[in-house]
């Protein structure tokens, strides 16, 4: 019991812990493939440490909402990274893992966000909330379209079983299952708003999203919003890594080795996804606003197929 309870909340920890390193890893990476040094893959660590020790400034107009927001969006998007299995199935709290309580968590913690950017009433902060329930209202049908594949091929849409059921040797090699990978990729892109659906490098008013719900955050908010924006890129790199890379994640009531081998294997598939995210990033160019829409179409349409291909295979 009590070393279920510490192995459970070793995972916990262990998100907050790599979520600022991959972001660090990430903009690392992309320096380094365009011939610049680039800073230290710590430096995420040291900007929240710095905002955290800033005093938040907020508007005279601002609710109680935008000041309780970052708080909000941090627990949703922490819970949702942590129940997904990032070395090891079958924790203590694996029964809650599955993917539509993670999605119904995203979606809560994107609510809120889009709520405190038009809460104080500026321009900037319309336009991203507007284009971010945009994205969202075709991102979430594509994950739920994945959601459907994974479900119909596992016979279950918990992680800790999609994990196990990925490893056995039934699986195969299944269409529907790529389909799932890319259009799951898709999805990760343009909710992390990452090239080419958004640059998180930049803050041009006319193209932004992510950037412009958060003008008006400084501080310890700032710090909040931002770290979970990280945990989410973390999330989604651990969904991908969990459902579709299982390989090394230890079983339920494995020893001390089987855990540490796990560890092992997830960090390095973090850093696998982190220098492939790099490497898309930096050769290719962001995409206007107004091609989102058909960017993420795709993505539900690969979902759609998946679900019909799986349909079809077992009516015959």
């Amino acid at each position: 019991m009590i070393r279920d309870l510490l192995v459970q909340g070793v995972q916990m920890a262990l998100v907050l812990i790599l979520a600022p390193l991959l972001t660090g890893f990430v903009r690392k990476v992309k320096a380094r493939l365009l011939r610049r040094q680039g800073a230290s893959v710590v430096q995420p660590y040291r900007d929240l440490l710095r905002l955290l020790r800033k005093e938040a400034v907020v508007a005279e107009n601002a609710s109680w909402l935008f000041r309780t927001a970052p708080y909000l969006i941090f627990a949703a998007t922490w819970v949702a990274a942590a129940l997904v299995p990032t070395f090891a199935t079958g924790l203590k709290f694996s029964w809650t893992a599955d993917l539509i309580a993670i999605i119904a968590l995203l979606a809560s913690a994107r609510f809120f966000l889009a709520l405190a950017g038009m809460d104080i009433g500026t321009s900037f902060g319309g336009i991203g909330s507007s284009r971010e329930v945009m994205i969202a209202s075709l991102a979430e049908p594509a994950m739920i379209m994945i959601v459907f594949v994974l479900a119909l091929v596992a016979g279950a849409t918990q992680l800790s079983t999609i994990a196990e059921f990925m490893l056995s040797p039934e699986v195969g090699l299944r269409v529907s299952l790529g389909l799932a990978l890319i259009a799951l990729i898709i999805v990760a892109i343009a909710e992390n708003g990452r090239i080419p659906v958004d640059n998180p490098a930049t803050h041009l008013e006319l193209t932004m999203v992510h950037e412009a719900m958060v003008l008006e955050y400084s501080g310890r908010h700032l710090a909040m919003i931002e770290f979970a924006a990280a945990l989410k890129l973390l999330l989604y790199a651990s969904l991908i890594a969990c459902v579709f890379v299982p390989w090394g994640l230890a079983p339920a009531g494995a020893g001390i080795a089987a855990l540490a081998l796990g560890l092992v294997a997830y960090v390095a598939k973090l850093a696998g996804i982190g220098f492939l995210l790099a490497i898309f990033e930096t050769s290719i160019a962001k995409m206007r606003v107004f091609r989102v829409p058909e960017f993420l179409g795709g993505a539900l349409m690969l979902g759609l197929l998946g679900t019909l291909l799986l349909f079809v295979s077992r009516s015959l």
